[in-house]
């Protein structure tokens, strides 16, 4: 990409939404009907997720931002998204030591919506110390169970392979729900054979997709128990989860699309040396940081550039800081 007059890729046409009949309006009682709605919602993701439009970054790493921001209230945190962003984008680039438990759980969910989905176990161990788990040698057979469930094509479902991953590995390590819920959404990627994962499951762990039938015929939102890996009616509330979360990911990635269009429009018109380098950046991460440094443009130089981008709108500030801002589509 050329530095001086960045024009990045439009996509020519709109983001699919999930059809309102696929997104549960109210109690399912049938695990068929559960999974002929995670279906359909799928359906419509896997379109973005095949055409990997340039600001597919942003999109997959504003997503992980959502997943850290349930994996830390799941722990018992109180860290918000905005928190959390200052966490990683506030540290020095490879001081992972200091980011923080909450830091280190943005890091997990980051990572899993920037690699491919095959899980070895060195990247099991990477992942383990990052949730704060202990490590243990009833691990070691997760890689593998995870291989056979990818490729038992014909005998499980992709939603039905993420809640047995999530189920397995909770009833091995209870203390390990956040684990659980990370590789459910790298089983889905391999058995729908995505490039990369897109985070989706721990976004709804609080959703009323996981409360108990009874706490949703009472017609009460947040009534009922958690249902949790491995529980009565686990199954069809992972499928209802999808089909929840898929919507809300296609319509996020109609708002970031949005954004990326006026953002083409306006690079044009930018001559600042290194523009195209932020600008590279702003397509592939959630947040960028005002004082961005890269071989091209210096502190000062991107700090005139994200004020310039702020005037056209093509970018938003998400600190609502008047010092060490952050921007991002």
């Amino acid at each position: 990409m050329d530095s001086r007059a960045p024009a990045p890729t439009s996509t020519p046409r709109a983001p699919p939404t999930v059809p309102a009949w696929a997104t549960p309006r109210g109690p399912v009682s049938s695990d068929a009907e559960a999974a002929f709605l995670a279906g359909a919602a799928l359906t419509s993701l896997d379109i973005i997720i095949r055409y990997e439009p340039i600001w597919a970054g942003a999109w997959r790493q504003r997503l992980a931002l959502k997943c850290a921001a349930a994996a830390v209230r799941l722990v018992g945190r109180s860290e918000d998204e905005a928190a959390l962003r200052d966490a990683v984008l506030l540290t020095r680039p490879g001081d992972l030591l200091s980011l923080g438990p909450a830091g280190n759980i943005l890091a997990g969910w980051r990572r899993l919506a920037s690699r491919s989905p095959a899980v070895d176990v060195e990247t099991l161990a990477g992942i383990v110390e990052l949730l704060g788990l202990r490590w243990s040698d009833e691990f070691l057979s997760i890689p593998e169970q995870i291989d056979d469930l990818a490729r038992s094509e014909d005998k499980q479902p992709a939603p039905f392979a993420a809640a047995a991953i999530a189920t397995k590995v909770f009833v091995l390590r209870p203390d390990a729900e956040l684990l659980a819920w990370w590789l459910a959404d790298q089983v889905l990627a391999q058995k729908l054979r995505w490039p990369k994962p897109v985070p989706l499951f721990i976004a709804q762990v609080y959703s009323l997709a996981f409360r108990s039938t009874s706490g949703r015929e009472a017609g009460t939102r947040g009534a009922g128990t958690r249902i949790r890996p491995g529980g009565e009616g686990f199954e069809r509330a992972v499928c209802l989860a999808l089909a929840q979360g898929a919507a809300q990911a296609c319509r996020l990635a109609a708002e970031i699309a949005r954004r990326a269009e006026r953002l083409a429009a306006v690079a044009p018109k930018l001559r600042a040396k290194g523009a195209g380098e932020a600008i590279a950046r702003l397509l592939e991460e959630d947040a960028v940081s005002g004082s961005l440094a890269t071989k091209n443009l210096s502190r000062f130089g991107s700090r005139r550039l994200f004020e310039r981008l702020i005037k056209f709108d093509a970018v938003r500030e998400l600190s609502g800081r008047p010092t060490f801002r952050l921007y991002g589509l």
